[in-house]
């Protein structure tokens, strides 16, 4: 084969390339809009898709598997630093004390199942404690959306849900480094010095968003906004990929940058990268699809629904504990339906543990786990909401 046909063969398939993902995201743009219509969280849409087009899918993609690996993992990468410039050190320190004993109980009734049902599985400590933390922590991003777009964001109740979602959150960074040092086969040793420095680390970025505002402030300049945007992604990278290079966890890294920033200087930043987080976020929720062969799907879903109506009845109870001070007496299941989702978090474990050996089935499970939790909330936030019942129509004219 000549030079010039062996170029025209490449151009073809790069072109074949790019045609192919346009469609991808042009599929994900049209769920997006018909998620936002039926007013449902897009995640399981996403899934879906991914569950569509991988292995033993309708449309198995074949050309663009590069460019949706680098975009899952930096949607992984986005969306913890995403979460970190949600909060703050005093906003963390503050939910903490205030929601501690919400927190143990958010902990026991949603974590210990997990944890019990993988032991009954025989899937080992690992296991207990990889899919404990799956069915632990909800998503803050479905959580969130489903607030704003009900009309509830700002309100006394989302913020009682607010501060259990940080708790969880907080706990993510020592939990991710241990799961990667659990899933790498560390000796106890390097485990516990894994773990230790995660609490180390994560203390002192705690200090620093205590007093860095100024300091951040005056190093970025917020009015410079392709440089910001540049300057924090940039951090973010380089903070995942060193963090991966000696054995510590690239989500807890990028967390923790987005922790160092506050003020302003996150405000500004969040505005800027959303609309990337949400490109990234959608191609990482579909490469997770695409990992599961929807043949996987059947075999796990009579453990996946019973294990789905635990997490539901156990963040219920949350939403209880939460609310059930507040007038309003129905308060405490829509507190328990913002809560129900799980989501990219979920997803990120299951990724972490994905080269154990019950590796495969955790993902199935997972993947069909977020799905049944995340249309869970949705239709429970619809039959636990009145017009009458919400703050934001109350004020309309």
């Amino acid at each position: 084969m000549g030079p010039l046909i062996y170029s025209a063969k490449i151009s073809e398939i790069e072109s074949m390339a790019l045609v192919e993902t346009g469609l991808i995201l042009l599929v994900l743009g049209v769920l997006a809009y018909v998620a936002v219509r039926v007013k449902f969280s897009v995640v399981p849409f996403y899934l879906a898709l991914g569950l569509a087009l991988g292995e033993g899918g309708i449309f198995p993609l074949s050309l663009s598997e590069t460019f949706l690996t680098t975009g899952a993992q930096l949607g992984a990468i986005l969306l913890l630093l995403m979460l970190g410039l949600e909060h703050s050190g005093p906003s963390l320190l503050s939910a903490f004390l205030e929601r501690k004993s919400v927190g143990l109980i958010d902990f026991l009734a949603n974590a210990l199942p997990g944890a019990i049902i993988a032991l009954i599985l025989g899937w080992g400590f690992v296991g207990a404690v990889v899919l404990g933390g799956i069915t632990y922590v909800s998503s803050s991003g479905i959580s969130s959306q489903m607030m704003k777009e009900t009309g509830w964001r700002g309100s006394e109740l989302s913020k009682r849900v607010v501060a259990v979602l940080v708790i969880e959150d907080l706990a993510l960074a020592p939990y991710l480094s241990l799961i990667t040092t659990l899933v790498a086969g560390a000796a106890f040793v390097a485990g516990a010095i894994s773990v230790s420095a995660a609490f180390v680390i994560t203390a002192l970025a705690l200090f620093l968003s205590f007093k860095g505002e100024n300091a951040f402030g005056k190093i970025l300049n917020t009015q410079a906004q392709g440089g910001l945007l540049l300057t924090v992604f940039g951090m973010a990278l380089l903070a995942a990929g060193s963090a991966e290079m000696i054995g510590f966890s690239s989500a807890v890294a990028a967390f923790l940058v987005g922790l160092l920033l506050t003020g302003e200087v996150a405000q500004a930043v969040r505005l800027r990268l959303s609309p990337l987080r949400d490109l990234f976020a959608a191609i990482f929720f579909l490469f997770f699809g695409l990992s599961v062969s929807p043949a996987e799907i059947l075999p796990v879903l009579p453990l996946a629904l019973p294990l789905a109506a635990l997490g539901i009845f156990g963040k219920l109870l949350v939403g209880w504990k939460v609310a059930r001070d507040m007038s309003d007496p129905s308060a405490w299941k829509r507190a328990g339906a913002f809560l129900i989702p799980r989501g990219e978090f979920s997803i990120v474990i299951a990724g972490l543990a994905a080269a154990t050996w019950f590796g495969g089935q955790l993902q199935a499970l997972t993947i069909t786990y977020v799905l049944l939790t995340s249309l869970a909330a949705s239709i429970a936030l619809r039959a636990f909401r009145s017009s009458l019942e919400n703050p934001t129509a109350k004020k309309k004219p």
